[in-house]
C-alpha cells in the first residue's frame, strides 16, 4: 500500500493512494492578500504557494470543511478544474457559498454532520462536526464548520478543519478508530477574533486531544503562512516533546511527501 500525503500550507493537505488524490482545505493564491491588503491583518504569505492548482492532477475529491476563504478559496477551485474534474464536499449550511464560488451543481457533495460518502477505490468519506471557536448550526439544523474522517486501504485519517475542543469529541473520535489526526495548532486569542479570526487548538489542547481518543499520530498545522495567525514551530515542537508522551507527532515541511505505514500508522518523510 502506498498512502501519501504533502502539507499544502496552512490546513490544505493533499493524500494520494494508488494514483488518486484527496485534497482537503487547499488555498493555493493570493486571494486574501489582495482582499485584506492595508487592513489590520494583511494576510501576506510567509511562504510561497507550494503547487500552482493548474499543475495538479489525478484529483478525485476536495474536500472543503468550511466557507472561510482560506479553506474554501474561489480561485484555487476554479483553477483545479483546469484539469481535474473532481467532486467537491462542503457543508450543506454553506451551499450557496461554494456555488458562488465556482463548484458546478453536478460535482457538488453538500453534506452535514453524520453524512457517509463512498468515492471510488473504497474511499469512505465522514463528515464531523468541529467548533470554530463554537459549535454552528444553521436554521435547518445543519452544521456550518465541519471536519473529515477519510478511510482509505484501512487508515482512518481525521481532519478537524479549524476547530476548537468540544464537548464529546474525544468519545466521537475513539468510536471512529482514527489512526492519524491531522489538528491545527496555531491557538487562539481576543485580538483575533475580535478582527474576525476565530481561533483553533493550542498545542497542548491537540495533543491531549490525541490521547484522549487513543490517535495515536498527530500532524500539526495551520501555522506558518500567515503571521498574525501562526505558532513558531521550535516553540511548538518543544511544547510537544514535552507532553507528548507516547504519541507521535510531525510538524511537516510544506510541499514535502510523507508516507503513512502500516499496520501500527507511522508518518515518515520519503
Amino acid at each position: 500500500m502506498q498512502l501519501r500525503f504533502w502539507w499544502l500550507g496552512q490546513a490544505g493537505f493533499a493524500v494520494e493512494h494508488n494514483g488518486r488524490r484527496l485534497l482537503i482545505d487547499p488555498y493555493l493564491s493570493d486571494t486574501l492578500a489582495v482582499k485584506y491588503a492595508g487592513t489590520v491583518f494583511p494576510h501576506t504569505r510567509l511562504h510561497a504557494v507550494p503547487v500552482g492548482p493548474r499543475e495538479v492532477r489525478h484529483v478525485m475529491a476536495v474536500l472543503h470543511t468550511h466557507a472561510h476563504t482560506d479553506h474554501m478559496d474561489p480561485e484555487t477551485i476554479q483553477s483545479l478544474q483546469v484539469m481535474n474534474r473532481p467532486f467537491f464536499f462542503a457543508p450543506r449550511a454553506r451551499t450557496r457559498i461554494a456555488q458562488d464560488r465556482h463548484i458546478p451543481e453536478e460535482l457538488l457533495i453538500a453534506v452535514t454532520s453524520g453524512s457517509s460518502v463512498e468515492l471510488d477505490g473504497g474511499i469512505t468519506v465522514t463528515a464531523v462536526p468541529a467548533a470554530h471557536e463554537e459549535l454552528e448550526f444553521d436554521a435547518n439544523g445543519d452544521s456550518v464548520f465541519l471536519g473529515y474522517i477519510l478511510e482509505i486501504a484501512g487508515v482512518r485519517i481525521y481532519h478537524s478543519g479549524d476547530c476548537t475542543p468540544y464537548e464529546g469529541q474525544a468519545e466521537l473520535l475513539r468510536r471512529h478508530g482514527v489512526d492519524v489526526a491531522l489538528l491545527p495548532i496555531n491557538g487562539r486569542d481576543e485580538h483575533r477574533k475580535q478582527n474576525g479570526v476565530p481561533g483553533n487548538f493550542t498545542v497542548r489542547e491537540a495533543a491531549a486531544l490525541c490521547q484522549e481518543a487513543n490517535i495515536p499520530v498527530l500532524v500539526g498545522h495551520h501555522f506558518g503562512l500567515f503571521d498574525f495567525n501562526t505558532v513558531e514551530r521550535e516553540d511548538a515542537a518543544r511544547e510537544l516533546g514535552g507532553v507528548a508522551g507516547d504519541l507521535q507527532w510531525t510538524l511537516p515541511e510544506v510541499g514535502h511527501c510523507y508516507r503513512i505505514d502500516t499496520p501500527k500508522p507511522t508518518i515518515k518523510l520519503q
